[in-house]
């Protein structure tokens, strides 16, 4: 069986990942990621390239870039869940009544072992616990979260010569990796380098404003001038200001770009 692990505390994932070998050795971690933005792309990229869905997926609730609930918005989770969290137990009741398991942090070998003879019990009875079934709401209510608006960059601190000066993102058209190095340019066509990488960046901008439509490239709304198919069910872009080298929205990525674009 195929096991995911989402946790940002390397410790955490060395104990699990430790527990795991003792109580199921059949179990395999084929992938660990510590964000929300590392988790929707390994599960983007493992779909396209033909992998197996995760049987399970061991989530901790709280990221370094946010709560993981925020992970079911993103994609298709289509794996048992079981969360891995620091809450009380009391308050976790939710989850029993949503049928989805938890181990409350730190993780003991007993709860594993009763994490996964669930697992197995349910599959064997093919009564599986679709993710999208999943009452988020319920369990976020029951553990008293209330989601803080989040805060994303506002501006960027940026080197002209000897001068130091702020960029609003609000200016900025588009993000893009050139000879290696992170880039934006404005509205105006002025190209400036930045000290992030575009995972990072990623994490920083607000999604509603910003879509990043393959590795190298992440857009603005008023920097597409032109969308156009691609082959092999990809998109073409034409940016303002013009970017001097081929722009493609990956096939995995056209669908949400279009309906971002719509937005």
């Amino acid at each position: 069986m195929n096991i995911l692990i989402v946790e940002d505390e390397k410790l955490a994932v060395r104990k699990l990942t430790k527990l795991l070998e003792e109580t199921a050795p059949e179990l395999e971690v084929n992938g660990i990621t510590p964000s929300i933005a590392a988790t929707v792309e390994w599960i983007t990229e493992n779909r396209a390239n033909g992998g197996p869905e995760p049987d399970i997926i061991f989530m901790d609730i709280e990221l370094a870039d946010g709560q993981s609930f925020e992970i079911f918005n993103r994609t298709e989770i289509k794996s048992t869940v079981i969360f891995t969290t620091s809450y009380d137990e009391y308050a976790l009741q939710a989850f029993k009544v949503n049928s989805i398991d938890y181990l409350l942090k730190p993780v003991q070998n007993e709860d594993l072992q009763r994490a996964i003879r669930k697992y197995y019990d349910l599959t064997s009875a093919r009564n599986t616990i679709p993710a999208t079934q999943i009452n988020l709401e319920a369990i976020l209510k029951s553990l008293h979260i209330q989601t803080p608006a989040r805060e994303y960059r506002k501006r960027f601190l940026v080197k002209q010569g000897a001068r130091l000066f702020s960029v609003e993102t609000s200016e900025i058209a588009y993000f893009f990796i050139d000879g290696g190095l992170t880039f934006f340019k404005n509205h105006q066509g002025q190209k400036f380098v930045v000290d992030y990488k575009m995972d990072e960046l990623d994490e920083f901008l607000d999604p509603d404003k910003f879509f990043r439509v393959n590795r190298a490239l992440i857009v603005t709304h008023q920097a597409v001038a032109q969308m156009q198919p691609y082959y092999n069910h990809r998109l073409a872009l034409v940016l303002h200001p013009e970017l001097d080298k081929e722009t493609i929205v990956s096939r995995e990525r056209a669908n949400d770009f279009k309906i971002w674009m719509g937005k």
